[in-house]
């Protein structure tokens, strides 16, 4: 095909979207064929990249926009699509993102939230809320206030809001910090952009009255969102599909979505989307097509897919090194695998075998759901190790680079899989 020239990332405001993330730099064609196949409606991200993830893979936020875009190129696409610098935490990141040409920046504010919020007694919550109070001044105006939905109603009684304002208030103050400091420097540079809120790296669920004090506060100081991503409730675990009830979840989502709808609009967005096949229904139907989802480990867990069917013995050696580096990895990754859920690989004489219990195969899992097997995990936190080993990282690229089209093939079943039901839904 023809090489055409692409146009440049464009904001998507408020249209569905799904963020392929590509953390080798040679998954777009098979991105892209999965969307032309069964994206319908819902638009492509297709350079994103946490900083998290650039410093673990050694790539440059120019090199991965270049990877997108001469894919894109070759491909003779020609439709709009976008670029997600993915968990900013600082105004550097913005600097360096931006100047790369992406325009969805996601604000990530992980770092000012009190992760044990929830489990705070009521001295311990009256004791961590005289010491925060200060990054909380929007208190009296929710007080004694009453909102109701559809889903049902929040009441910001006296424990809601302390809980909140400590759990959330000195996040609030980053968030709008860090937005206003977006929108200050795509003025300097004259780009685009449009701005994610992602506060779903908690140990906790975000409650709606956590939600709406979030996104109200973020509206009365002018810092628009197109997305926000909450720490929904039950289980998303990076690798897997969804671990949790899900009834009780189709009712969490639409509660959310109204309220975005009603401080909004903004997208819901979720995060760890990688593989949550037996929800992405519920999602789309929650939100009425106002979504976005995220992925990336998952295009890696592919790359190792076509490894294990291409080279036995090099697969072998991934899974040994992996397992030796994922108690380290692990650290910063939401996972429930250990290694003694799968067997080390000198254990395992199929290689068919072997690739069911690290990376299980579509064959094998029920209609409507997704991947289970721990040991996807151990594959998944140990990507940034494996890629930046100086044995290990080029051979994954050098079977990758000779088996192209395999890639791709993997790539696209397994994102049309994703696709449709979000598309359907």
């Amino acid at each position: 095909m023809a090489a055409t020239k692409v146009q440049a990332p464009t904001p998507l405001g408020i249209e569905p979207s799904f963020g392929f993330g590509d953390r080798i730099g040679c998954a777009t064609p098979g991105h892209l064929a999965a969307l032309r196949e069964a994206g319908g409606a819902i638009r492509g991200i297709f350079a994103q990249q946490s900083i998290r993830e650039m410093t673990r893979t050694h790539r440059t936020a120019p090199e991965v926009m270049k990877a997108a875009v001469d894919a894109l190129e070759a491909e003779g696409f020609s439709d709009i699509w976008s670029a997600d610098a993915d968990h900013l935490k600082t105004p550097d990141d913005v600097r360096v993102t931006m100047s790369a040409g992406f325009v969805f920046f996601t604000l990530d504010p992980s770092g000012s939230v009190d992760q044990q919020a929830d489990s705070y007694s009521a001295s311990e919550l009256a004791t961590k809320f005289e010491a925060c109070k200060d990054s909380a001044p929007w208190l009296d105006t929710y007080r004694g206030k009453t909102v109701k939905f559809a889903s049902g109603s929040i009441e910001f009684n006296e424990p809601t809001l302390r809980r909140a304002a400590v759990k959330y208030g000195k996040a609030i103050q980053a968030t709008i910090e860090l937005g206003r400091f977006v929108a200050e420097e795509a003025a300097r540079q004259g780009k685009p952009f449009e701005l994610e809120l992602s506060v779903d790296e908690t140990d906790q669920p975000t409650t709606p009255a956590e939600h709406y004090l979030i996104a109200d506060q973020l509206r009365q100081a002018g810092v628009a969102i197109v997305s926000l991503a909450p720490r929904f409730e039950g289980d998303f675990e990076k690798g897997v599909d969804y671990k949790g009830d899900l009834a009780s979840l189709e009712h969490s989502l639409g509660f959310h979505a109204e309220i975005a709808q009603e401080l909004g609009p903004y997208k819901l967005s979720l995060h760890s989307g990688s593989d949550k096949i037996s929800m992405y229904r519920l999602l789309s139907r929650a939100t009425k097509g106002r979504f976005h989802v995220k992925t990336a480990g998952t295009s890696y867990l592919e790359a190792l897919r076509v490894v294990a069917r291409s080279d036995d013995a090099l697969f072998r050696r991934i899974v040994d090194f992996s397992r030796g580096c994922y108690d380290r990895d692990k650290a910063t990754y939401h996972v429930s695998a250990t290694l003694a859920d799968a067997p080390p690989q000198s254990e395992v004489a199929d290689a068919i075998e072997l690739e069911r219990l690290y990376l299980e195969r579509w064959e094998d899992v029920p209609a409507g759901k997704g991947f289970t097997a721990p040991g996807r995990q151990v594959l998944h936190c140990t990507f940034g190790s494996v890629m930046t080993d100086p044995e290990l990282g080029p051979a994954v690229k050098g079977v990758l680079a000779g088996n192209q089209s395999a890639y791709d093939e993997v790539l696209r079943d397994h994102f049309v899989r994703h696709l449709d039901p979000l598309r359907e839904g």
